[in-house]
Formats: C-alpha cells, sequence, structure tokens
C-alpha cells in the first residue's frame, strides 16, 4: 500500500495566504486539482501522516515529517497561476529552521544579510529589503530592530523580530498580480501563524524546550516554544495560543577599519612635509605637529596620496537577545458559508550590544603623525608602516534596545452564494523600536610613539602598539557620548475583496484598500568632550578644552585614567597574528557614567535623525481570473490593474525649525500572469507587470544631517519619485514525482527611476546649514572648516534594470536500493547581472587636493551575481537528518566615502545541520548546528582596492532539545 497525500490549496487571487487540507489515503497518488476559487485568507499545516508500507515490488515511500512539508509547499506551488514559493512547518510549532530569514534563503533567488549571526532582512532576485514587501497574517507591516550596527529606519522589514516557532508557513509571491499588495520590486513575502479550525477537534498541545550553545561566548541559552488550542466537536469554533521564548548571549570578534583615507602626515621617514621658509635666506625650517605649510617631495606626496586605514582596530562585540512572543487566534464558522477570524500577535526583541575597541584615530588627526618603514603596495594602498605621536584610543560603547511589535487583525470571509463571495479585512500594526542607552566612553593617549600596522594579510592584519595599553596612567577620559533614540511605524488598514464567478471558467474579482502607514524616529545627544584639572565641574561639560570660567585658565585634555575607571579587555580569537596586542584598558561605562553624571545631562536634539512620513494610500483593483483549454492543453490565467493614490508628508528640523513637505501621486500598475499545463507533470509560466516601491524613508527628510567624525553631509528630497520598474518572468517548472520539482525561471526588471545619489566636495558653510547641527564632541564640532566636507543629496536618477535565472531542483531518491532510498536533496542556484550609473567620489590625484566626481556603472546595491543553496536530507519513520549550505557571492552595498568607491560584502558560505529522532509518537528529540564552519564576515571598502572595512566571526551555535505534542 502506498499512502499518499491529496493537498488542495484555497488561494484568493494573489492576497495568497493558503488553506491546506490533508489527509491520508490509501490509493495511488492523484494529481492535485486546480485550486478551487474562495476568499479564504489562513494557512493550514498538515496533519500528521504515519510511516507507510511497501507497495508490491516493496517499494517504500514515506510521507511524513519534513517530506511532508515539501509536498505541501510543492502542491501549493503547482497550483497558483503566478509564480510563488512555500515553506510550510512539519507539524504545530515547528518551522524548520530557528531564524525566519534562514529559512528564506534556501528559496531560489533570495540571499539574506546577517547581523550579529543571525539572519536578518533579505534580499530577492538581486533587491533588497527596501524593495520587499512583508504581510503577516494578510496585513502589510514593518517590523524593525536595533539589532546590529545601526538600528533600521527605513522601509526594510528585520525577521529576526520573531520567533520562528510562532509561525506555521511562509509565501514568497515573486511576481505580481493586480490583486496583490503593491509596494513590492522584489517579492511580496506573506508570514502566516495557525488556523485553529484546520486541526482536528478537542484540544491539541505541543512543547519544545531547547537549549542553545555558543562556542565564542561559551554561554548557554534556553530556549521554549508551546502552543494550546482547541476545536469545538462540531467544528464551528476554534482558538489557539502559542508562545516562544529564547535568551542567547553571542560575540562577534575581529578587525575593524572604519574604512581608509588619503591625508598629509607631519613627515616621511625623517623628511619634514610642513614647515617655513625664509623668504630672505630660502632656508627651509620643519614645523612638527603644527603648523607651516606642506612642501612636496616624493615620499610626502606618496604617502599623502596612499590610501591608509582611518581606524585600524580590533575588538570584542558582544550580542546579548531575549526574545519573547505571543499569538492568539479565534475562529468561529456558524455555517458553512462564514467564517469570521480575528489574529492577535505580540513580538518583544531585547537587545545589548556591546563595543570594546583598542585603535589609533588617524581619521581626521594625521597631521603631526610621523611615517617611517612603511610599504605602498600596487592598488595604492599604504599597507604597512610605523608611526610616532600617533592618537591611541580604547573605546567601551554599549547600547540596550527593545523592539515590541503588535498586530490584531481581524477577517470575514463570506459566500454569498455559490458564485459570489467577498472578504472584509482591517486591522492594526506598530513597531516601537526604542534606544534608552546609547553610551560611549574614550580613553585617549595623543602622543603614543612606536605604533606599527600591517595589512599585508588584508583580512587578519598585524596591530602593534608600542605604548602600554593597559597602564591606565597613559589615558585620559576624554569622551562621553549618549544618543537616544526610538523608532516607531504604525500601519492601519482596511480591504474589502469580491469574487464572482461568471461561470466555471471565469472568476471577476475587485477590491478596494485604504492603508495608512506612519513613521516617527526621534534622536538626542549627551556628547561632550571632557575636560578636567582635579576639581572642576564634571557636571557641565564642554564642547572644547579651552579656557573658561568653568575649567580654568589652563584647562587639562580629558581626566587622568585610572584603575577604578578602567576595565580590562582580551580580544580572544579574533583572527589575529602572532604579534598583534591583545589585551588593553577601556573606560569602564558604569564607573565613567557615574564620575562623569553622564546620565544626568541635558539631551540635545539630534537634528539628522528626528524626522518623520506619513502616507495615505487609496486605492483599488479589478482582476479577471480564467482557466480552459486550447486543445489538450490546460491553461490558467489572470489579468488585471492596480491603482493607488498615494498622500504623503514628511517631516524634518532645518535651522532647528521643524520643515513639512506634502506631495501626491498615484500610480497605474497592470500586471498579468499566465500558467499553461502541456501535461500534468510541466508547466510554462509568464508573467508582466508594472510595479512601484515608494522612496527610502531616510531620503525623504528635509534640510540636512552631518556627520561630524567623517565629515560629510547629507541632505534629504522630499520630491523623490517611487522607484517604478516593469518586471518580466517565464518560467519552466517539471514536477516528475512526489516532493520533486525541476524548474527553470527567467526574470527581467527594467527599473524606470532609481533614485541615485548626488555628491560633491565642499566647505560647510556652502551647505548653508546651521553649526548647531554639527553633533557635539566630533572633530567637526571643534574645528566645522578643517577639511572639504563630502555632500551628498539624492536626485530621480536614469533608471537601471537586471536580469537573472533561477534554476531548482527538488527530489528524493527513492530510486537506490535498502535505506539510501530514504534520502533526498535540494538544491537551487540564482544568476543575475545588472547595471546602474552613481555618482561617486574617488581619490584625490594631487596631495591635499579634493576627492574627484566620477559616474560609475556597477550593480544594484546589494545584490549578489551568484548564490546557491543545497540540502541533503534524511528521513524514516524515527529518524531524520539534514544538513543545509548557503553560498552568497561578493557584493556592492552602499556608496562609500574618503575617497572609496563603493563598499560591500565578501562572499560568504554557511553550513547549517539538524537530526531529529521520535522516541515515542508524541515525543522527539533533537540536535542542531548552525554556522558549522564559523564562517567570517568580510566587508569591504573600495570595489577595485578591495580594502578592509571589517572581518569578524560570530562562533558556531549549537542547540539540542526535545519536543512533545498531545
Amino acid at each position: 500500500m502506498i499512502v499518499s497525500h491529496r493537498i488542495s490549496a484555497r488561494l484568493l487571487g494573489c492576497a495568497s495566504l493558503l488553506v491546506i487540507a490533508a489527509s491520508a489515503q490509501a490509493q495511488t497518488p492523484a494529481t492535485p486539482a486546480a485550486p478551487p476559487p474562495g476568499a479564504s485568507g489562513e494557512v493550514n499545516t498538515p496533519p500528521p501522516a504515519a510511516a507507510t508500507a511497501g507497495t508490491d515490488d516493496a517499494e517504500e515511500i514515506i510521507v511524513t515529517g519534513f517530506r511532508r512539508s515539501l509536498d505541501a509547499a510543492l502542491d501549493v506551488k503547482r497550483n497558483s497561476v503566478s509564480a510563488i514559493d512555500v515553506i510550510v512547518a512539519e507539524d504545530i510549532a515547528k518551522f524548520p529552521d530557528q531564524n525566519l530569514a534562514e529559512s528564506l534563503q534556501r528559496i531560489p533567488g533570495i540571499t539574506i544579510q546577517r547581523d550579529g549571526g543571525e539572519g536578518r532582512a533579505i534580499t530577492v532576485r538581486g533587491l533588497g529589503a527596501q524593495f520587499t514587501r512583508v504581510r503577516v497574517n494578510n496585513l502589510e507591516t514593518v517590523a524593525t530592530s536595533t539589532d546590529g550596527a545601526s538600528a533600521n529606519r527605513d522601509r526594510a522589514f528585520d525577521f529576526n523580530v520573531f520567533a520562528s516557532e510562532l509561525f506555521s508557513s511562509i509565501v514568497v509571491h515573486k511576481t505580481a498580480e493586480a490583486s496583490l499588495d503593491e509596494g513590492s520590486l522584489g517579492a511580496v513575502v506573506d508570514l502566516n501563524t495557525g488556523n485553529p479550525l484546520a486541526g482536528k477537534a478537542g484540544f491539541t498541545l505541543a512543547a519544545s524546550l531547547t537549549g542553545s550553545y555558543n562556542d565564542l561566548s561559551k554561554d548557554l541559552g534556553p530556549r521554549f516554544a508551546g502552543l494550546l488550542s482547541w476545536k469545538s466537536p462540531d467544528g464551528t469554533f476554534g482558538a489557539a495560543i502559542s508562545a516562544a521564548y529564547s535568551k542567547t548571549d553571542t560575540l562577534e570578534l575581529g578587525n575593524n577599519t572604519v574604512r581608509w583615507a588619503q591625508a598629509r602626515f607631519d613627515s616621511v621617514n625623517g623628511t619634514p612635509c610642513f614647515g617655513t621658509t625664509n623668504a630672505m635666506t630660502g632656508v627651509f625650517t620643519a614645523s612638527p605637529n603644527a603648523g607651516g605649510t606642506y612642501r612636496p617631495s616624493a615620499g610626502c606626496d606618496a604617502v599623502s596620496l596612499a590610501f591608509h586605514p582611518r581606524i585600524p582596530r580590533y575588538g570584542v562585540i558582544g550580542h546579548d537577545r531575549e526574545r519573547l512572543g505571543i499569538t492568539g487566534a479565534v475562529q468561529w464558522a456558524p455555517g458553512d458559508r462564514t467564517k469570521v477570524s480575528i489574529d492577535a500577535l505580540y513580538s518583544k526583541f531585547n537587545e545589548v550590544r556591546t563595543e570594546q575597541y583598542a585603535e589609533v584615530l588617524f581619521r581626521s588627526l594625521e597631521r603631526p603623525i610621523d611615517v617611517s618603514n612603511y610599504t605602498i603596495d600596487g592598488d595604492n594602498n599604504l599597507i604597512k608602516g610605523t608611526f610616532n605621536d600617533v592618537p591611541v584610543r580604547t573605546e567601551n560603547y554599549y547600547r540596550k534596545s527593545k523592539t515590541e511589535f503588535y498586530q490584531i487583525g481581524a477577517n470575514w470571509d463570506q459566500e454569498v452564494s455559490d458564485s459570489l463571495r467577498f472578504t472584509l479585512l482591517g486591522g492594526f500594526s506598530k513597531s516601537d523600536a526604542s534606544i534608552p542607552i546609547e553610551t560611549t566612553l574614550i580613553y585617549d593617549d595623543r602622543d603614543a610613539q612606536g605604533y606599527s600596522y600591517d595589512y599585508t594579510d588584508m583580512k587578519s592584519p598585524k596591530l602593534t602598539f608600542g605604548t602600554s595599553v593597559t597602564d591606565p596612567a597613559n589615558f585620559q577620559l576624554s569622551e562621553i557620548r549618549d544618543r537616544p533614540s526610538s523608532t516607531v511605524n504604525k500601519f492601519r488598514t482596511a480591504q474589502i475583496r469580491g469574487e464572482y464567478d461568471v461561470s466555471e471558467a471565469i472568476t471577476l474579482k475587485a477590491g478596494a484598500v485604504y492603508r495608512r502607514f506612519s513613521f516617527d524616529t526621534a534622536g538626542f545627544t549627551r556628547d561632550t568632550v571632557v575636560c578636567g584639572n582635579g576639581g572642576v565641574d564634571r557636571v557641565l561639560g564642554t564642547l572644547t578644552c579651552s579656557p573658561s570660567a568653568a575649567f580654568g585658565p589652563t584647562a587639562v585634555y580629558g581626566f587622568p585614567g585610572t584603575a577604578a575607571l578602567s576595565e580590562t579587555v582580551n580580544i580572544g580569537k579574533a583572527g589575529q597574528p602572532d604579534g598583534t596586542t591583545t589585551t588593553f584598558i577601556v573606560p569602564g561605562r558604569e564607573a565613567g557614567a557615574a564620575f562623569t553624571n553622564l546620565y544626568s545631562r541635558p539631551l540635545a536634539i539630534d537634528a539628522g535623525n528626528t524626522r518623520s512620513v506619513v502616507e495615505r494610500v487609496k486605492g483599488g483593483y479589478g482582476q479577471v481570473d480564467v482557466k480552459g483549454d486550447l486543445g489538450s492543453i490546460r491553461y490558467a490565467a489572470n489579468a488585471g490593474v492596480r491603482y493607488v493614490k498615494t498622500d504623503q508628508s514628511s517631516t524634518g528640523l532645518n535651522n532647528g525649525a521643524a520643515v513639512t513637505v506634502e506631495r501626491s501621486y498615484d500610480d497605474w500598475l497592470p500586471a498579468a500572469n499566465l500558467a499553461i499545463f502541456p501535461t500534468e507533470q510541466i508547466i510554462v509560466r509568464a508573467a508582466i507587470a508594472k510595479v512601484m516601491t515608494r522612496p527610502t524613508l531616510g531620503n525623504l527628510t528635509p534640510g540636512g544631517s552631518v556627520d561630524g567624525f567623517n565629515y560629510r553631509v547629507t541632505f534629504g528630497n522630499p520630491q523623490l519619485d517611487p522607484f517604478r520598474a516593469t518586471a518580466y518572468d517565464v518560467a519552466f517548472e517539471y514536477y516528475f514525482g512526489p516532493q520533486s520539482i525541476f524548474s527553470v525561471a527567467l526574470f527581467k526588471k527594467d527599473v524606470k527611476s532609481f533614485p541615485v545619489s548626488q555628491t560633491r566636495s565642499g566647505t560647510f558653510a556652502s551647505t548653508g546649514l546651521p553649526l548647531s547641527i554639527i553633533p557635539p564632541g566630533s572633530p567637526a564640532a571643534a574645528n566645522p572648516e578643517g577639511q572639504l566636507y563630502t555632500i551628498s543629496t539624492i536626485g530621480n536618477g536614469a533608471g537601471a534594470n537586471l536580469k537573472g535565472v533561477e534554476i531548482a531542483l527538488q527530489a528524493p531518491f527513492k530510486f537506490l536500493p535498502g535505506f539510501l532510498a530514504n534520502f533526498g536533496g535540494i538544491a537551487n542556484a540564482t544568476f543575475i547581472s545588472s547595471s546602474a550609473d552613481y555618482t561617486v567620489s574617488g581619490p584625490a590625484v594631487v596631495s591635499g587636493g579634493a576627492l574627484v566626481a566620477a559616474t560609475r556603472n556597477a550593480t544594484l546595491f546589494g545584490l549578489s551575481k551568484r548564490s546557491y543553496n543545497g540540502t541533503l536530507y534524511y528521513e524514516d519513520a524515527k529518524f531524520s537528518a539534514r544538513a543545509s549550505v548557503s553560498y552568497r557571492g561578493r557584493y556592492i552595498d552602499a556608496n562609500s566615502g574618503t575617497g572609496n568607491v563603493f563598499e560591500g560584502y565578501g562572499s560568504t558560505i554557511n553550513l547549517d545541520a539538524s537530526v531529529r529522532y521520535r522516541i515515542t509518537e508524541n515525543i522527539e528529540v533533537s540536535l542542531e548546528g548552525v554556522n558549522l564552519t564559523d564562517e567570517y564576515r568580510y566587508r569591504y571598502t573600495d570595489f577595485d582596492a578591495d580594502r578592509n572595512y571589517e572581518n569578524n566571526h560570530f562562533g558556531r551555535t549549537i542547540l539540542f532539545g526535545a519536543r512533545f505534542k498531545i
């Protein structure tokens, strides 16, 4: 006897939540039927299936656990007219990966970006996270976190906010339909929580307890998930609640340069680069450390035009994360034609990030530094050297953040008659990402001797401090910073969708939508330079250390370092070569904050990070779905148009006053999808659509912001047009057996409007911005015109294009003999090319000259030209195992600065594995490994020279636990 699962998927146009109803039947496998019409928007996971017996020829097919989830996912993909990919949980509260983003990277065309060793954001077919719209239970939303190096203040969705156990399926829509929410150039991703009416009658309880161990931090953290659901015996009422909690402490170890730059130094191999020439005698007198004018020479010119690391350093970064997620659902179906659903989701994600570095602050302070024994390589890098009179710095960074996400939504699905039905949908979501504390305390030694670096191995430099960095007497507590902030996103949505069956072959669809999105971010600073003469007023602070009434006529830079103010740090296994300085002291956060009364200081508004955007969207759509036969060939298709009007209001601070700019624009977005079935196993798909993504939130701010450390000024542009494109897709799919598919998809996107950076060099005065918006404590605050600024704004560019191919193969190895038939494999590859023109600032070609502006053609940001994914699995009635490998090619992430052309990330390979054993029908134990090869994340600055920006690793994570279900 062969056991198969017949799974029918009800797809509402492309609103794209699915209903999977599975039953085990003792019959030969049947070809899945075409999806029946319906207005449902739920996801049901197939119920458990038992291990099967063999056929007459002793062939055995196991359709349970992971294989069942593959069956369910392929069935939904097969029955959809548009191009979708699906991931289905194997069972209740049992998603196949610990992180949603890491599950998504297994889908062809999807790559992820990791922060702190975890997947955070996704790129779909070469388009970054800002081009992907995410819906939770059919409601568009944005979940932002402050994980990683910076807070997310954009439209990108942070998948690390949620525990994966809360979700039963993910649906990725790669082609558009008129009935599908707009706003995506890349994809629409649906995250779906449970559906209590899809389960069995009575109570269902499932729970898991897992331990998570990281081999760098040596920390063991708990992970718990549980679900309780109930369905009435008559099937008319159901309720469910689930919860997930986890706590992890991980480390990130490695090195960082904060880009490379060109600058003039004091002397080179003993030859002075600055001095004065007596007009009468012509005698040149050197001006060590300050003053004088630059005197060209072969050595001074070569070193000044070469690139050196701005802040070479090794460090220890800590990620302490705590997640709590709760979902609830109530469903009522008083009759066969009516169903009412209410879904709620709450998630809390707390993180404490710490960073501790020992570094040299070349950045903008090269003038007093003497260079000797140097080497310049073929990429014009000052790759090696010894330096005197260097500003040595150690810093201690601490950020405490919290993201709270709330969503509640309601659906009313009603069949008015056999041919007419509608869905009324509404809901509210809020993502509140706050940073109550973001503190940096700094020790400085401004004239250290004998420092050397060696970047011959660009990824693992040798950094050696000649002056002791463990003796507090060498340091002064010189700067303190605190930068609290908050970012709040809110969505309010109301939709009505209707369907009318004109005939068995034709269905008309229409709907209307109202959506209000608001984005508010506010930033504050307590930045200051510290001056001290022992008994000075430590509460007031000041921007400079010049003599004053508060600090006396002979102010001293900083407070002397002491053992009581200090903490000792060891960089551990950071990939450093022998000879690197590995131990140093930093100011203690609590001791330093108490000593300076940091948290009692008044807050100042951070103008560049205080802004808001409100968007009101009104629109509707009309679509026709058809199916039939052309001769002996079956087909299905849909075509329609979506209209949306966007009213946008952008507010930012300019000259200390709030400035608001309002505008409106509308879009007509036609879309068509066609699926042809030459045989029951083969599908040929084609799609064409106009698509759009609204502008990046940070680019819409009126006024400007200043980076006083990197001498960069950025202006917003509230008149930016949306990203608009025409998307073309063609696909071939061959379903050659259970859990089996071979597919090839070709795609192309012609991006008609593509905002681009416009950059120039100039003085701060040329911007017209007030000095008050320069961050206190930055070098620019003390000397606003100390050097030329990189001044950037955003304009409407000429567009871009990309094209690519996805190839996927999935199959069980049932052709193999014996137990080998329980193996199976999944593999896919994506190849993409793209072209866009960017305005960049290249290197200065004359010592002390301005950066050279140019136009550079490159790929779209965030696009890897190649990516590969593969999974080998084994599954029988008791035991299952999986190993997955993911490769992502090198990619550009952004425009760079200080003369570097582009920056981005190197290629990565991640290996994960899991083993599960079912002790009884209701109890299962598991062992999983994440990042088993301990892959380093290499970030570069300058695409051509490939200069080290950072090279860090996060360690291996081992998870072991048990799960039971009753």
